[in-house]
């Protein structure tokens, strides 16, 4: 990889990994101790966590296309070396949550994959990419299903903070789903909406501030 050219993104656009795709490692050691040394990286590099996890999903058994994904991530990194997390100092602690889904994207099982991460005023401070357990039936669905990853990681966070004496504020949920912002703003519509598996959390600590999902991007 010393003599390789930087890649301008970690993964290709519109490019979809499949379980089909090339032909199977004839020794995946290799590929696994690089997919282990790259989650050990996105403790601080949230910019490859998509891709990352996307690669993740072909340990058992890789094919000459995961590999060149995985080496296209390497390239990213050669040529983004210079980046990385930059904290400041703040006089507000808010909490602000963002939270994407995409729907079925995964051509083998059809589950989605969701994206969340977390500010502390201005420093990032938490986030994740994880393939959904469930098949959700909709985008709304996959949609709801990324925000109550995102609801959780807030609510502990926002323990954290209070176990530390710090001030809280109710934390801030940002999604770009209509009908997913609707559905968390109207609990009751739940039961008709969400059917295929219990995905809520209805009770939290009462010393717990309630997250607020006040507005949606577009």
């Amino acid at each position: 990889m010393e003599t390789s050219k930087p890649a301008p993104t970690p993964g290709r656009l519109g490019r979809t990994l499949s379980q089909s795709d090339g032909v199977s490692l004839s020794d995946p050691s290799e590929y696994r101790r690089t997919m282990g040394a790259l989650q050990y990286v996105t403790l601080t590099r949230p910019d490859i966590a998509f891709a990352v996890n996307k690669a993740c999903q072909f340990m058992a058994k890789p094919s000459n296309v995961h590999w060149m994904a995985v080496k296209r991530i390497l390239r990213y990194l050669k040529g983004t070396i210079h980046l990385g997390l930059h904290f400041q100092p703040a006089a507000s602690m808010e909490l602000q949550g963002y939270s994407d889904a995409d729907w079925a994207s995964c051509p083998n099982d059809r589950r989605s994959t969701n994206g969340y991460c977390v500010f502390l005023a201005s420093n990032l401070i938490s986030w994740s990419s994880s393939k959904q357990r469930l098949v959700s039936k909709s985008s709304t669905v996959s949609e709801y299903r990324g925000l109550v990853s995102l609801t959780a990681e807030l609510v502990w966070i926002q323990s954290l903070l209070q176990e530390l004496c710090l001030p809280t504020s109710p934390p801030i949920l940002w999604c770009d789903n209509q009908s997913t912002a609707h559905i968390a703003a109207n609990p009751a519509k739940q039961i008709s909406t969400l059917t295929a598996s219990h995905t809520v959390v209805t009770e939290q600590p009462c010393n717990l501030s309630k997250p607020t999902l006040t507005n949606h991007l577009t």
